[in-house]
């Protein structure tokens, strides 16, 4: 008995010895992506984009290889693309659930369809939705879950806590969120650390705040201000962060957007202590080398939604009484009643001084009769996004050249206008072509700061509108598509007001 006694006690020393080596030997790994907009084929953004069945064949390899694995997003994920807007995000949510995404935050595009939209998709979510700073403007109450622990098969505990950016106030459409509250995210940060750090080896915060320095709340503030977190997991700025931020003992992360790369942090241990924190960016081609054979469970769902997508687009959604052409080599040489009509759309919605819009974004003619969502899908298959933007009168005469630059050779950053009317003389040289540039009506003011309404794609300096990257943003609304139905069906056709780019 004796004996039996001291060989069980072994037993039990080695499985201790066992445990403790097995959690010294522990390595994190937490994959991250932010910004989706919706971007789940690999023909998205003209191919730039992985697409989702090719990163999650990826992911899963990599959480097989690890068990001590997470992967994180960042939010701006359920709307951007017309196969997932269409579904007002449900597509989306069903591609991750199959996906295996553990835990997110909403963006601010993610309340573009409403407050009680967003919670019926946290309720279709199989992965967990987290916003520590979000609630009811009533009662104070959360609207979803601040955080959540993870118990990892090492016995690692990983409190992840979610963070939106108050800039959702303005940044989605102000109608849609006006029953909440978005709370400082430092405060917020800062009681929830304080509760959770005691039960975690590792804190990390998945926030969409961004790193730009002109907002009021962002990663790097948050850095700063809150001690207690190992890891941010950033978006909301499309930064591509190749091996991170470190500020203090927190890592910042962020891979850009539009599926384009795969965040992979590397947490090591010595016993529960972090001893190191390694970041890195995985490209489609990385992706393949790890797993080249894209997630068939991803793609048999994603053919199912494309098929029942085709019912959708068929659904009438306003009438039209005259056609107007996006006629391809016209629309991207002079001035098209469609693209009038786009950017009068674009004023229209948002009140803007001026509204422009490139004519690569307008990709099909506009229907005379039944108008339906695949119609306007088809004018806008981009999934742009419109915004509004503070602009100097000397940066729209900039702004202005450069739209004439190409001529008579097309150019798919012509700009259709809106409270615009100014004279192009083609055989001026480039660079003096625009003068007499009146915006509704009175002549242009050089230091006058006037707001412009168009796409994200030009603000970001798309078609090579290096004038308009660094612009203030100060509002931020719907796609293309959607803006145009609500103009067509709340306004309707009228007569265009034409002349707005008189050549000479």
């Amino acid at each position: 008995m004796q004996y039996f006694k001291k060989f069980i006690g072994a037993i039990i020393l080695a499985s201790i010895i066992l445990f403790t080596v097995s959690v010294e030997a522990a390595e994190l790994v937490i994959l991250h992506t932010n910004d989706f907009h919706s971007r789940v084929l690999n023909t998205d953004d003209r191919g730039e984009s992985m697409g989702l069945a090719e990163m999650v064949a990826a992911i899963k390899t990599l959480k097989a290889e690890n068990k001590n694995s997470l992967w994180l997003d960042a939010g701006d994920t359920w709307h951007g693309m017309p196969d997932i807007n269409i579904s007002k995000g449900e597509n989306m949510v069903k591609l991750l659930n199959i996906a295996g995404l553990n835990a997110m935050t909403p963006g601010n595009h993610d309340f573009n369809y409403g407050i009680p939209r967003l919670i019926e998709l946290e309720k279709m979510a199989k992965f967990d939705v987290l916003a520590a700073n979000l609630v009811y403007r009533f009662n104070d109450q959360r609207v979803l879950p601040p955080y959540k622990i993870y118990t990892l098969v090492d016995g690692l505990k990983v409190g992840v806590i979610g963070l939106t950016t108050p800039e959702t106030q303005y940044k989605a459409n102000p109608v849609l969120v006006k029953d909440v509250n978005f709370l400082n995210p430092n405060e917020v940060a800062k009681d929830i650390v304080k509760k959770i750090r005691p039960q975690c080896d590792v804190v990390i915060a998945i926030t969409h705040l961004g790193v730009l320095e002109s907002s009021e709340f962002n990663s790097l503030r948050l850095a700063k201000e809150v001690d207690g977190i190992d890891l941010i997991v950033d978006g909301h700025s499309h930064t591509v962060l190749e091996n991170g931020i470190t500020i203090g003992d927190t890592l910042i992360v962020q891979t850009g957007c539009h599926a384009y790369n795969l965040g992979r942090v590397t947490i090591q241990f010595d016993g529960k202590k972090i001893t190191a924190k390694n970041a890195e960016l995985l490209n489609a081609d990385a992706v393949k080398k790890i797993n080249p054979v894209p997630d068939k469970e991803i793609e048999r769902a994603i053919r199912k939604m494309q098929v029942q997508n085709k019912k959708l687009f068929n659904e009438v959604v306003a009438q039209n009484s005259t056609e107007l052409s996006g006629e391809y080599n016209l629309i991207r040489t002079r001035e098209m009643e469609l693209g009038d009509f786009v950017a009068d759309a674009f004023r229209w919605k948002t009140g803007a001084d001026i509204g422009v819009i490139n004519s690569g974004g307008i990709r099909a003619n506009l229907p005379a009769g039944n108008v339906t969502k695949g119609d306007m899908m088809a004018i806008f298959p981009f999934g742009n996004q419109l915004q509004v933007a503070e602009i100097s009168g000397v940066k729209i005469y900039e702004m202005l050249e450069h739209s004439v630059t190409a001529y008579p050779d097309t150019f798919g950053g012509f700009l259709q206008v809106s409270g615009i009317r100014f004279t192009f003389s083609p055989n001026n040289p480039v660079g003096s072509r625009v003068s007499d540039i009146y915006i509704n009506g009175s002549p242009l003011v050089n230091d006058k700061i006037y707001t412009l309404a168009t796409v994200d794609f030009l603000l970001v300096g798309g078609d090579d509108y290096e004038m308009l990257k660094k612009l203030s943003i100060i509002a931020k609304y719907g796609t293309c598509e959607e803006i145009l139905t609500d103009y067509l069906s709340e306004v309707g056709m009228k007569k265009i007001d034409t002349g707005r780019i008189i050549f000479k």
